[in-house]
């Protein structure tokens, strides 16, 4: 699937329909896809919202598909109306690069983590509702990643930093107002931590980064149960929603399926880069966003040369 012209950063596909995905990439825009599943092309760009000034780094769609939120490193969160393709309301607050962003599946509540060392609580009007701090057991570096944890009787939320934590936020109301209280720290990574996953069910999250290991934790109580030496920097991890594999990409372009209960390998996608048609100028080529279908059969993957790459899991 070819549309943009540099890194692709994040894949979103739709809670419920399948004809659809976004992507967002450092060529400052998002495109919506129509997924054809044609012999040639499995999809075209349908729209492209456009507005941010920097690398859209993240992009996440709403539980109602019909709109989505975008991060950027022009320091601003966008919201998009996906069928007029305009902003509907901007986010400003951050200090540095936007470097991801997360929503509530009821909607209601926004996170997004920054290079400014924060993670920033929203409401959907674009108030800022609440602010870490690293004096009160926030981020000391960088914040990369951050992911709202489904199913939990508690909201809770992950994230990750360049200072090689993983922490656990557990999201608290006093009156009116929201507040975000460290419940877990997560040790173990040697180096900054990029990216991080949470399962399905809201039991389980993954983290990789410099140090080319993933650490599989236990959420409730931030305790380590795994972890898999990918043999390079990990730069995006994806649960499957259907079945209990773990899959994971780094800058050696494997992507490799884990099987959590068996911990093995299921399968490595060692793709051959083919520069075909297209002349690229973005080295090394590989893969840098991942996501799956909402049904676990279609596998997303966005690459450094702005193409995505579509795998399909066989029948058998």
């Amino acid at each position: 699937m070819r549309g943009h012209t540099n890194m692709v950063t994040a894949i979103s596909t739709p809670h419920r329909c399948s004809n659809f995905i976004l992507s967002s990439s450092r060529d400052k825009s998002i495109i919506i896809w129509r997924i054809t599943r044609g012999n040639s092309t499995y999809g075209v760009p349908y729209r492209i919202l456009t507005g941010h000034s920097h690398f859209v780094n993240d992009v996440v769609l709403l539980s109602n598909d019909d709109c989505a939120l975008s991060a950027s490193w022009d320091g601003e969160l966008r919201l998009w109306e996906l069928a007029t393709a305009t902003t509907t309301c901007l986010f400003l607050g951050h200090t540095k690069d936007v470097l991801s962003v997360a929503i509530c599946p009821e909607n209601r509540k926004i996170v997004s983590a920054s290079r400014d060392g924060t993670i920033k609580l929203w409401n959907t009007i674009g108030e800022c509702k609440f602010t870490t701090d690293r004096a009160a057991g926030g981020h000391s570096d960088w914040v990369t990643c951050v992911k709202f944890i489904p199913g939990a009787s508690e909201q809770s939320v992950v994230s990750t930093s360049w200072d090689g934590t993983v922490k656990i936020w557990k999201l608290e109301k006093c009156g009116s107002e929201w507040k975000m209280n460290m419940k877990h720290t997560l040790v173990g990574h040697d180096g900054y931590v990029e990216v991080v996953t949470v399962a399905p069910d809201g039991t389980l999250c993954a983290s990789g980064g410099k140090d080319g290991t993933v650490l599989l934790w236990e959420v409730n109580e931030g305790v380590k149960l795994y972890e898999f030496e990918s043999g390079s920097v990990v730069v995006a991890l994806c649960f499957s929603p259907t079945r209990y594999w773990l899959c994971v990409a780094t800058v050696n372009n494997n992507i490799f399926i884990l099987d959590l209960q068996s911990k093995q390998i299921v399968v490595e996608l060692n793709l051959q880069v083919n520069n075909g048609s297209i002349t690229h100028t973005i080295q090394p080529i590989y893969c840098s966003s991942l996501e799956w279908s909402a049904d676990g059969n279609t596998l997303f993957c966005g690459y450094t040369d702005g193409e995505i790459k579509v795998w399909e899991v066989s029948p058998t």
